[in-house]
């Protein structure tokens, strides 16, 4: 009982801990993937955004009648009062580009805004855009886009806008583009702007889409990001440290140990009340159970002075074991006077059967020799002693004699006829009584048995309800072992059993169709060989605690309405009565069982081999 409520306990704790560990901090690490998701949309926002300012940058730019005239006349004087280091300042531009109808690139200025230095972005005057260049919106009004690009510097944010006549009207002279690089110091502020940790990393994989990674310390996001041409360019990195992860795994951890606390002082408490007022009173039970189990004295009593249910179950037990010892006396008295009274029936019946002929025939050897003229031929025999030869008298006393002789010569001979049936009679009885002495050893009868064939002698006594659910499958290994010397009869007895049993776990494991696999071998001992049958069935198993019990008288997993537990009490009493052993085997509940037979074998008569 303390093992059951320890171990319940112990499940109790490990179910919690199972609960915090499978539900209750995956849900913490749930929270952290979302906000690492949510940091990685504020940076996308934060990057959009800035992409937007930059629009509207290039927009002011195009819708310039200054930049319109540049565009027509390309006047020196434009650059100059213009584009300078001040105003790019201003405006936070590190590029800025002008590009005619033909596509051609009339200004190109792009230099460091903290040093000044010109800046190589891959636009030089006088070259021309790529044929694929995405931005070709001089010919119509209206944004042109704005993205990403890849230049000899880095990675340029951009922007571009047609050249209208300041207006928003008039027939575009080309378009502007407008960038600022992504320097460590412009994603420091995009970080700062959605309040995260971002960094940047180039990125040449095709995959789209935001990949999240869980590390022990920090919650990573990386989203790629493509050019305008809509290849991989680089990633953006958000890491969000785990602090909810940590802080509930503390909190989990201090749930824990006070949940371990309480239970061992409820166990505690649990163990002291249970052993003063059930364990102890129980303990004195079962002693005295196992002591009146082992043959002890049934005088004993255990008298507790207790009214509860423990003491009411003692006084209960003393009652029984006072009529056990009663009932005992009666049973070993009348054991006695059956069976004295059995085996002189059986006796009795044999022999009369065979002495009634015997009597009948003596009775009739007693009658021929009490007619038999023994005591005239006696008579004649003296009186011819006395009588002179060749006298009459002499004579007839001869010729008497041999009539005598004659007479006494046919009952001899018919005596030995009846001394011969006699003699016959007694046998039979010696018979009877060998077979009698025979019958009470009951021993099993040995013959020399196929496996094979035997196990299709059982399936044909097996009900066809067990048949129809089970497939019996012979291993090849009954073929190999060949002709063993076994009690057949007992063997198909077991077998018949369990494969009915293996039907029933086929049933009871839900399926309409099940397998039952029967192998053997031959055990090689120093001092005897043994076969091992093996039957392994897909059934419903066998719990760990049960694989000793089910062999028990009584036991039975099934219904109680149609199983009483005495086939398997059956089959390892059969078993033992041969000299050999019967258990069983399982993985537990639905991984089937396998039940194993070891008899020992005897070796065939070689005057029957020949």
């Amino acid at each position: 009982m303390i093992s059951s409520l320890a171990l319940l306990f112990a499940l109790l704790i490990a179910l919690e801990i199972g609960i915090q560990e499978w539900v209750l901090m995956p849900s913490f690490a749930e929270l952290e993937r979302d906000d690492a998701v949510t940091s990685m949309k504020r940076a996308g926002n934060a990057l959009d955004a800035s992409l937007d300012g930059l629009a509207l940058t290039a927009a002011d730019w195009g819708n310039w009648a200054d930049a319109y005239e540049f565009a027509q006349t390309r006047s020196a004087g434009f650059i100059q009062a213009n584009i300078t280091p001040v105003a790019m300042k201003q405006v936070q531009l590190d590029a800025l580009v002008i590009v005619d109808t033909a596509g051609d690139v009339i200004l190109s200025h792009a230099r460091d805004l903290e040093t000044g230095a010109g800046l190589d972005i891959g636009f030089p005057p006088g070259t021309a855009l790529p044929r694929n260049f995405p931005w070709r919106c001089h010919r119509a009004a209206g944004p042109c886009g704005e993205g990403l690009l890849q230049t000899p510097r880095g990675i340029l944010m951009a922007a571009a806008a047609p050249i209208l006549d300041g207006s928003g009207k008039g027939l575009p002279r080309g378009m502007v583009i407008v960038g600022r690089l992504m320097t460590p110091h412009r994603i420091r502020q995009l970080g700062a702007q959605a309040q995260v940790d971002l960094t940047m990393t180039s990125h040449r994989s095709p995959t789209a889409g935001d990949r999240l990674v869980e590390s022990g310390a920090v919650t990573r996001v990386v989203r790629p990001f493509f050019d305008i041409y809509g290849r991989p360019l680089m990633s953006l990195r958000v890491e969000v440290p785990r602090r909810i992860t940590g802080r509930g795994r503390s909190a989990v951890v201090y749930a824990s140990a006070l949940l371990v606390m309480a239970g061992i002082s409820a166990l505690i408490l649990l163990v002291v009340v249970l052993n003063r007022i059930v364990l102890a009173p129980l303990a004195r039970v079962t002693r005295h159970a196992v002591s009146i189990g082992g043959g002890a004295d049934l005088t004993a009593r255990l008298d507790l002075p207790i009214h509860d249910e423990v003491g009411v179950l003692a006084r209960e037990f003393d009652r029984m074991v006072e009529r056990l010892a009663e009932s005992r006396r009666q049973l070993v008295d009348q054991s006695f006077h059956a069976g004295f009274a059995e085996l002189a029936k059986g006796v009795l019946h044999n022999l009369g059967n065979a002495m009634t002929p015997l009597g009948v025939r003596l009775a009739k050897l007693g009658e021929r020799l009490r007619e038999a003229p023994v005591a005239d031929v006696e008579f004649a025999v003296t009186e011819l002693a006395q009588e002179s030869p060749g006298s009459p008298r002499h004579a007839d006393l001869e010729q008497f004699l041999q009539l005598g002789c004659r007479q006494l010569a046919a009952v001899m001979k018919e005596a030995q006829s009846d001394v011969v049936v006699i003699q016959r009679q007694s046998t039979v009885v010696q018979t009877a009584l060998v077979e009698l002495m025979r019958s009470t050893r009951n021993e099993p009868v040995v013959e020399a048995v196929r496996l094979p064939e035997l196990v299709s002698q059982t399936l044909e006594i097996v009900p066809d309800a067990a048949r129809r659910r089970l497939v019996v499958e012979s291993d090849e290994s009954l073929r190999l072992v060949g002709v063993v010397q076994v009690a057949r009869t007992v063997l198909r007895l077991v077998l018949q059993n369990l494969i009915i049993n293996a039907a029933d776990a086929v049933r009871e494991a839900g399926r309409d169709k099940g397998v039952l696999r029967v192998a053997a071998e031959i055990v090689r001992g120093a001092d005897r060989d043994e076969l091992h049958l093996r039957c392994v069935d897909n059934g419903v198993g066998i719990s760990k605690d049960d694989l000793e019990r089910v062999f028990e008288h009584g036991f039975s997993t099934k219904s109680r309405d149609t199983n009483y537990g005495i086939g398997l009490h059956w089959c390892a009493n059969a078993i033992a009565s041969l000299g050999g052993r019967i258990w069983a085997a399982s993985d537990g509940p639905g991984h089937g069982a396998s039940l194993h037979l070891r008899v020992p074998l005897t070796m065939p008569n070689p005057q029957s081999i020949g």
